[in-house]
Formats: C-alpha cells, structure tokens, sequence
C-alpha cells in the first residue's frame, strides 16, 4: 500500500561502514582476548606439572637445599597467581590447599568440611595433575585464578562496551540526520513561500479588475478571490515552518467546521463528508488557525485519496477528561497495515506517486511540538477503513 520515496530512505554507507569497523574491532578484540586467555591457562597448567615433578623429585632423592628452594618458588608463584589448588591423596581426601579461603579461628573439622566442599567444585573444572611419591600416589586439584577469571569475563565486556559505543554513534548521526533535514524541509518551505508573493498580488489585482471592469459575474469572482485568498494562507503556513507560532485562543469547533464547509467543494462529490461536532459551544483551544487548518485539511484530503475518492469521510468533535478534546477523522479506504503504521509520520514517506511524503510528518510535528498535542492513529481495518486522532487541550468554554 506504501511507497518509500527515496529522500532520505537510502542506507546511509558512513552508517554501514562504521557498523562493519566495529563489528571488526569486537570479533578481533575476542579472538586476541581469548588467545592471552589460552596462554594464561597454559602457563597456570605448567607451573602446577612443574611442581608436581619436583615433589616426586623430592619424594626420590630427599628434601636437599636446592629441591626445598624450587618447591618454595613454585609455591610462591601459585600464591602470587592466586591458583585456587587442593592436594587430594588416593582416596579422595583433601590433605592441603593452596588459596583457598578457610577460616583461621574454625575448628580442624570444620576447615576440611569447607575444604571438602570446595574439592567438589573444583575437580570438574580441569583433569586432575597426578604426582607419583614412591608407590602412593597424590594429586593436585586446582580452578581458574582470578585473573584468568576476570580475562574470561573481559571479552564480554568489550562487546558490550563496543555495542553501547555502537549505539551512541547511532543515535549522534540519527539527531544530526534529523536535524539536517529539518534545515532542507524550512530552507524549502520558505523559499517556496517567497516565490509565492509575487504571483499572488498579481492574482489579487485581477481578482479586483474581473469584479471591476471585466463584468464577470460576482459568484465565479467570490470563489476565486476565496482560492486566491486560500492561496495567501498557504503561503502564510509555509513561511511559519521553522518558526514558533504564536497561539491564541480559538473556537476550535467552529474554525473545524468553517474549514470543512470551504473544503467540501475542493474534493470529490463521491466523497460523502459530515461534521459531528459534540463540543460546548464556545469551547476553547489555544491554536495557530493557519497551521491547524493545515493538519485537518493534510488528515483529510489523505482519506480522501485512500478511498479513492469514492466513500464516506466523517470527522467528529468531542470532549475527554482532563481538560482535553479529541477530534477524529475517520474513512471508508483501504485501511493501514500493521508494519506501515510505523511508517506514515516519517519523513519521506508517501502512498502516492506523485508526493514528498512530508504531510503526516508535519501534521504530527504541529500538533505535537506546536501545539502540545498527540496525533496518532486510533484504529484501522483493512479494506474498513482508517479513523485519526488528534488530541488537544481545551482553555474552557468562553464566557
């Protein structure tokens, strides 16, 4: 049903190329992180088979002066790498540890319960290192240290760290897209607003001159000075883009049904248009009449083109609580798909072959930063029909 106009739709290759940079730099920072982590395991695995040997070493030719030295070496190592070890005889009974946190003031029992425990953590961790002391036979047990812990855990922060950099990028160049095309969007509607000046004061002076002289008959001249006057709204709307507007009190019920009144010649005579207006009379609103007029005639005229036409176009007026109004435009079209409803207030965005896509995008961006409001789609059917809210807040009724 929707058609992408290409203005600003194009995948953005400054967007993809950074996306690709970081996905290298996160797979290269895990595949290097996890070679220093091999490393570290290794190096921790010799240092325990080192020590392993040593001890049988000992065991063979007795405890001399350089074998104690090499022992309390590799000791010292373990301790300094913070190697979690627990030294098991055949039978499974822990006999000494190595930085394992035990109690220094619980009882020798309750130290070999904890002891116990923690040799059933760790013997599923990594095989077991056997040492061969002359017929008996021990083993050392033994966990990851916390470095190699906190190298295991760092890959993963990286990746989070590059995807959180990632969508930081993403949202800076999204704001500055955003904000360039803002600038295009009021650099054009003033521009257009400019070159409309010169044609339009012309068109008043014959307006003048048809009524004047030429005899024409004072019907066609109203319509026509009415369009002519249309005209110089419109003009008024675009150079206001970009601007703050200024607000005053309207009866909005009332300039709704002025506008609707004036629009119902200027569509289709298949298009059935009827006015519910359930608002108090005098019921209130702070508004921009020109700017407003643009978002129910923009509302309208795109219900008008999805019916094709040919159909019903119903726009009601009533009250909420909280001091608020609701104004819905409901049709007879062809109604808007689930996916498509996410895209119809973005920039470019149009169902129409010939159009920039800009008509939502500004209905929304008047009603909701011009005038404190929401626009949304209330409900939609295929092949029913499509019903838009608009949703302001009231000053009362006037006295």
């Amino acid at each position: 049903m929707f058609r992408s106009v290409a203005l600003f739709g194009q995948n953005n290759l400054l967007t993809i190329f950074v996306g690709i940079n970081l996905a290298l730099i996160g797979i290269g920072s895990w595949v290097y992180t996890q070679h220093i982590v091999d490393n570290i395991d290794e190096r921790e695995v010799r240092q325990l088979r080192l020590q392993a040997k040593i001890l049988q070493y000992a065991t063979l030719v007795g405890n001399d002066q350089e074998t104690t030295f090499l022992l309390d070496q590799i000791n010292e190592n373990i301790m300094q790498s913070h190697i979690p070890v627990i030294y098991v005889d055949e039978k499974g009974n822990p006999q000494w540890s190595r930085n394992i946190d035990l109690p220094e003031s619980a009882s020798p029992k309750v130290r070999q319960q904890i002891l116990q425990q923690k040799y059933a953590e760790i013997k599923t961790e990594h095989p077991p290192i056997e040492i061969d002391l002359g017929g008996l036979k021990q083993y050392i047990y033994f966990s990851d240290s916390s470095l190699l812990v906190q190298m295991k855990f760092f890959p993963y922060v990286q990746i989070a760290s590059i995807l959180v950099l990632g969508f930081l990028a993403y949202l800076v160049f999204s704001a500055s897209r955003t904000a360039e095309q803002n600038r295009v969007w009021v650099g054009l509607a003033k521009e257009t607003a400019h070159q409309l000046g010169t044609p339009l004061s012309s068109l008043m002076g014959w307006v003048d001159y048809m009524r004047g002289e030429a005899g024409i008959s004072a019907t066609i001249t109203d319509e026509i000075e009415k369009d002519v006057q249309r005209l110089e709204m419109i003009t008024s709307r675009f150079s206001s883009i970009g601007s703050v507007p200024i607000l005053k009190p309207e009866n909005v019920g009332e300039l709704v049904e002025q506008f609707l009144t004036y629009l119902t010649r200027r569509i289709s005579t298949k298009v059935k248009l009827t006015v519910d207006n359930q608002l108090p009379q005098r019921m209130m609103t702070n508004l921009n009449r020109n700017l407003f007029e643009w978002v129910v005639e923009n509302l309208c005229k795109n219900a008008v083109d999805s019916m094709g036409g040919v159909g019903a176009l119903n726009v009601r007026l009533f009250t909420l609580p909280k001091d608020e109004i609701a104004i819905d435009i409901s049709d007879t079209g062809k109604g808007i798909s689930r996916a498509n409803q996410r895209k119809i207030f973005k920039p470019g965005y149009s169902t129409k072959k010939r159009g920039w896509g800009l008509g939502l995008t500004l209905a929304k961006r008047i009603v909701e930063e011009y005038h404190g409001g929401k626009l949304f789609i209330k409900e939609t059917q295929a092949d029913k029909g499509t019903t838009f809210r608009i949703i302001l807040k009231t000053q009362g009724v006037a006295s």
